[in-house]
């Protein structure tokens, strides 16, 4: 019987849940979603409908801490994104699905792997910049970099977990914008959805952030912290296997 349930709905679920994660730990839930948008879709689409979303979740998750975030970080931070679309749209670079789910999955053990020495932090102006740059390619060509993004916040540890929330998810709303304006450049036949598609997520994407806010609102730094390295650490393992797979098969 399920299926005669409609994408749309299933794809409403989908980004409900992943929402609710992002609006709790201000990354995870995009990179669960990409990995299930990888399933259903090409990349160019999965890439534009997953920037789309997250867009969207950012943004409205950046409004509802507005006054968390931390401005100075985000000028900078935009900086060095706005450089880091040049290489990639030089050379027309689109990844084929294996190569997006191993990138995709990479990312937060590469994240995780960087030496204690590594001392980034987004508090840092010159960090903020290389945090734009780094941040903003690898979204282009993996979909996700929250992990990655996660480095340059974890060690900044005067600012309160709603600050990193809130300054991460307007950073992000930048990268994602950059991401669908780059997908649609280069493969814009390729990316066209139905609107109920982009409609079901958009609407979800609302819903699932503001529920994940409230959660957040009651966790710990110390919880935020350990949970947020789990959960991506479990997600990027399976994308990593299955891009593996693919590749080999």
């Amino acid at each position: 019987m399920f299926a005669f349930v409609p994408l749309s709905v299933w794809l409403f679920g989908a980004v409900v849940l992943t929402s609710i994660i992002s609006g709790i730990f201000g990354m995870a839930g995009g990179l669960t979603l990409m990995l299930i948008l990888a399933q259903l879709f090409t990349v160019p689409a999965a890439m534009v409908l997953h920037g789309v979303t997250q867009f969207v979740s950012n943004a409205w998750r950046a409004t509802l801490w507005r006054r968390w975030i931390v401005w100075r970080i985000v000028g900078l931070y935009t900086l060095g994104a706005l450089p880091a679309i040049v290489l990639p749209l030089a050379i027309a670079y689109v990844p084929d699905k294996a190569t997006m789910l191993i990138l995709l999955g990479a990312v937060p053990y590469a994240a995780l792997a960087l030496p204690e020495a590594v001392k980034l932090d987004a508090s840092k102006s010159s960090h903020a910049v290389l945090c734009g740059f780094l941040v903003a390619g690898t979204q282009l060509l993996a979909g996700v970099a929250g992990p990655l993004l996660d480095v340059f916040f974890v060690r900044s540890v005067t600012m309160d977990r709603r600050a990193v929330v809130a300054t991460k998810a307007t950073t992000q709303a930048l990268s994602h914008t950059l991401k669908v304006g780059y997908y649609v450049s280069l493969a814009a036949a390729g990316t066209a959805l139905d609107w109920d598609i982009y409609t079901a997520a958009i609407a979800a994407a609302v819903i699932g952030t503001t529920l994940g806010g409230t959660v957040l609102e009651k966790m710990s730094n110390v919880a935020f912290r350990k949970w947020t390295r789990i959960i991506v650490l479990v997600v990027g393992g399976v994308s990593l296997t299955q891009g593996l797979w693919l590749a080999l098969g």
